[in-house]
């Protein structure tokens, strides 16, 4: 095996990791050992490390990057971080969503394939559909493998793969010395930037090349699905609705009427082609704010959703978050009919479940209304949570009954 750099970390500054959590933050690196070899004087970013308790213990081996993470673990052990070990994690990932019943499914053809820190590679994210892997990275590392990810994907799928998209222009670290610029890695013949994705036997357009993320959030599936079986002959509100996932759900489970509200005229052309797609009927889509639309909506709705996109991403502007998670779940519990159900949501990481569970609770108290907690909401298992890495589960919402 080739000698790596040696990171060695400051006395006590090892607990996390031998818990598996998988990040090293700069603070706790003491010293900096490169190899004879190395070309350079310094770390360059995605350079791959091994990483050494201050008793000169292994601890594993990462990913090196500056800022506050300065190292992402993918292994717990000393590895060689060749072709064979990049597969190796890519066929579990794949074999893992084999389990959950999402590689072969003719109901559903598309599923999130790696999660992050979920999967075993912290920076990582590949979304499948219908035969076009979408990635995202996070940390250099990742970025820099990714020839050798799509030859690797190519051989697990075999011809069921038909493209690889890198989007990552937007979720590589911004200090990066590096450019993602999104393209494809690679395609067959007659790819386009767009499919018709199945989930549950709901049809959606899916464009990975100019859509949000990588062209579908994926991790309200199994929200969807619960929110359909409460739909039949119901009037139904999607607010942030964007592809209209939850709305297409909700008519075609029978719901009575459905509208769907989005401030972006873009979000609302493509729910109302999908709405279209479904062969829908009883829908209407407005192209304006959901706080100013809710105050005049009293006693219209039975059920009413609430995904808004996330209000905080750091911990500076959490109050301001919880202020509008708090104004936004008032004005619909305010609004809704005796007896009806709310599903609200929220995606920030830095507002945790107790905190958007008590904000919700505030809510209630200042619209008058008293309220049952039916179901707690979070991700699908593909957006799998490592046990050690409590953070990676972002997605929280309540289903809640309003009398």
């Amino acid at each position: 095996m080739p000698e790596y750099i040696k990171v060695t970390l400051h006395s006590g500054k090892d607990h996390s990791l031998k818990r598996f959590h998988p990040w090293v933050f700069s603070g706790a690196i003491k010293k900096i050992s490169l190899p004879p070899d190395y070309e350079g004087e310094d770390l360059k970013e995605g350079d791959v490390v091994e990483v050494y308790t201050s008793q000169n213990e292994l601890l594993g081996m990462g990913h090196y990057q500056i800022g506050s993470i300065a190292i992402r673990m993918f292994s717990f052990k000393m590895v060689e971080p060749d072709k064979a070990f990049w597969k190796s994690k890519l066929q579990k990932a794949y074999d893992f969503r084999t389990q959950l019943g999402l590689t072969n499914n003719p109901a559903t053809n598309c599923y999130r394939l790696f999660f992050g820190e979920g999967d075993g590679l912290p920076g990582l994210v590949i979304d499948f559909y219908n035969g076009t892997a979408v990635f995202q990275s996070h940390s250099i590392g990742m970025h820099l493998i990714k020839p050798l990810l799509v030859e690797c994907l190519r051989e697990i799928y075999g011809d069921k793969l038909t493209a690889a998209y890198d989007k990552s222009e937007d979720t590589m670290p911004k200090q990066a010395p590096v450019k993602a610029p999104n393209g494809y890695l690679w395609k067959t013949e007659g790819v386009t930037g767009e499919t018709i994705a199945l989930e549950n036997h709901n049809k959606f357009y899916v464009d990975w090349e100019s859509g949000q993320k990588t062209g579908f959030f994926l991790d309200q599936r199994y929200n969807r699905e619960l929110l359909a079986s409460y739909s039949k002959d119901k009037v139904v509100l999607n607010t942030f609705c964007y592809t209209g996932g939850f709305s297409v759900y909700a008519a075609n489970a029978g719901a009575k009427e459905v509208h769907s509200i989005d401030i972006s005229k873009k979000a609302i052309e493509l729910t109302d082609r999908n709405i279209e797609l479904n062969g829908i009927k009883n829908h209407q889509s407005f192209a304006m704010d959901t706080f100013e639309f809710l105050k005049h909506r009293e006693n219209t709705y039975d059920i009413i959703v609430l995904d808004p996109p996330a209000f905080a991403k750091h911990q500076n502007v959490k109050h301001n978050a919880v202020m509008g998670y708090k104004r936004l779940n008032y004005e619909a519990i305010k609004q809704i009919k005796p007896g009806g159900l709310l599903f609200t949501f929220s995606c920030s990481q830095v507002v945790d479940k107790n905190t958007f569970n008590s904000t919700v609770m505030a809510a209630a108290i200042e619209a008058g209304r008293n309220v049952r907690v039916l179901h707690h909401l979070s991700q699908p298992p593909d957006h799998c949570v490592n046990i050690f890495h409590p953070e990676g589960e972002y997605l929280k919402g309540l289903v809640v009954h309003i009398e």
